[in-house]
């Protein structure tokens, strides 16, 4: 036991004090992926706590974290989410967790972000032509997580995704698959998970139609053969994290919990998340506070903090309102509103 306990310490300390130099890739490679709405934050209070989530995974959002923690939910949960995200983006996220007892834990999760309509412009008609269009996303999940046993429990979330840009679309299939350990010292949990497996996308459409002469040193032939432009196909964020938590105080009226994750994208440097959450009043009031994206070469993000309220309404039936405030750099800080129930 002091051996385990010795290793975890230096694990954590190492992560903690060592920029991680030797793991940093050359080429950071951001901006390549497709759907990259999928690395956005799900629930203000995982994103409250830095993102460090993926060893506690203990709500409904634990569909986006880790699908490995969805088993350990006992009662059936619905997650609602809304934010204004920058430059005008609305994202939207909505989940459902049901227990189906022995058989394990299925879930349902809507992912959103719309730009909403936008005027068409050309060189011709700066100003625009009267016309608009449409861009935005979307991702449809189903998870399903069973527990092995009392302390090792494992869950996926498979997805279907589409990014549509005027009258072309891209669509694609993708597997979010991650466990969940609780250790027999103190409660100290780890987590593991890897998001955004699945095959490349390539956006298709009638916007790539377009008229060719397919031997234009011939002539007399059809000048106006109808064609398709060919786009390139693009890797999905896929992103590996592993985390681990620890309650240092819990009471009947306190409660702290601490939390680091380790991240591995295929698109950016690597990057640790830190953070906590408080929890008063018998799991009534919660206070939390983060950072994310540390050691990210060129890192946007900055200290995020928020919080929450848990009431029960009625037997059986409780409420709880979470919010996160985001800061970067040099973008427009964000703000953060989830709306839970439980029954």
């Amino acid at each position: 036991m002091k051996r385990i306990l010795f290793i975890a310490q230096s694990l954590l300390l190492l992560t903690l004090v060592i920029k991680p130099y030797g793991f940093c890739q050359e080429v950071s490679k951001v901006g390549t992926t497709a759907a990259k709405f999928l690395s956005i934050s799900v629930g203000s209070r995982a994103l409250a706590m830095g993102g460090a989530f993926v060893a506690v995974a203990d709500d409904a959002t634990a569909m986006y974290w880790n699908p490995g923690g969805v088993s350990r939910l006992q009662n059936k949960e619905i997650v609602l989410l809304h934010s204004e995200w920058l430059a005008d983006i609305n994202f939207e996220y909505a989940g459902i967790v049901l227990p189906v007892g022995n058989m394990g834990t299925l879930g349902f999760n809507f992912t959103s972000m719309d730009m909403g309509e936008m005027d068409i412009t050309t060189e011709e008609e700066p100003e625009g032509t009267g016309e608009t269009f449409s861009v935005g996303s979307f991702a449809f999940g189903l998870t399903y997580a069973y527990n092995l046993t009392d302390r090792f429990s494992i869950g996926a979330n498979v997805k279907y995704i589409v990014e549509h840009i005027w009258n072309c679309s891209a669509k694609g299939l993708a597997i979010d698959i991650g466990t969940l350990f609780t250790t027999p010292f103190r409660g100290i949990r780890l987590g593991a998970c890897i998001s955004n497996f699945g095959q490349k996308m390539r956006i298709q459409g009638d916007d790539l139609l377009v008229q060719k002469d397919i031997d234009a040193k011939n002539k007399g032939n059809n000048e106006s053969v109808n064609a398709y432009l060919g786009t390139d196909k693009f890797d999905l964020p896929l992103l590996l994290r592993i985390g681990i938590s620890m309650d240092v105080l819990k009471t009947r009226w306190n409660r702290l919990t601490l939390s680091i994750d380790g991240n591995h994208p295929n698109d950016n440097t690597e990057s640790v998340n830190i953070g906590g959450e408080y929890a008063l009043f018998n799991e009534t009031i919660f206070l939390r506070a983060g950072h994310k994206s540390l050691f990210c070469r060129d890192g946007e993000d900055r200290f995020v903090f928020g919080g929450g309220v848990k009431y029960n309404l009625i037997r059986g039936i409780g409420l709880k309102i979470d919010y996160a405030y985001e800061q970067f750099v040099h973008l427009k800080d964000v703000q953060k509103f989830s709306l839970g129930l439980t029954f």
